[in-house]
């Protein structure tokens, strides 16, 4: 076996799900090979994903910061990291490197909380955002 992912929704499904999970692992104890078990929070949906990387597309074409244009993967640095509150430390060369947290591993709530940021952003920098479902 090489990966067993298995979404939790409810008491009863988790429970079925995790007496599953078991039956496999326990197998492969049996044939001496160690396990690695993983729980977490349900990361980002598909479309939270695409509907995040359309807003910051249009925070990219819309907004003027400081005097330059920055791209969609700058502005999802830029609000993330605002979110976050994430760090800063001086690169190795010269300029500065955002410590925390990834996109990619934010979860549901992380990603809803991101967009309601970035819509307030866009809100304050009358930023026309397009009425298009990403669902």
């Amino acid at each position: 076996m090489n990966k067993l992912t298995m979404t939790l929704t409810d008491e009863v499904q988790g429970y079925a799900t995790v007496k599953t999970i078991w039956a496999h692992a326990k197998a492969n104890l049996n044939a001496g090979r160690r396990m690695v078990m993983e729980l977490r929070p349900e990361k980002r949906s598909d479309p939270q994903n695409r509907r995040m990387w359309a807003m910051l597309g249009e925070i990219a074409t819309q907004v003027d910061w400081y005097g330059q244009k920055l791209s969609a993967d700058d502005w999802k640095h830029v609000l993330s990291a605002s979110l976050t509150k994430q760090r800063v430390a001086p690169g190795i060369e010269g300029g500065f490197v955002v410590l925390g947290l990834s996109t990619s591993k934010m979860s549901k709530a992380e990603m809803s909380d991101l967009q309601t940021l970035m819509e307030a952003f866009g809100a304050d920098k009358g930023v026309k955002f397009s009425a298009v479902s990403y669902e």
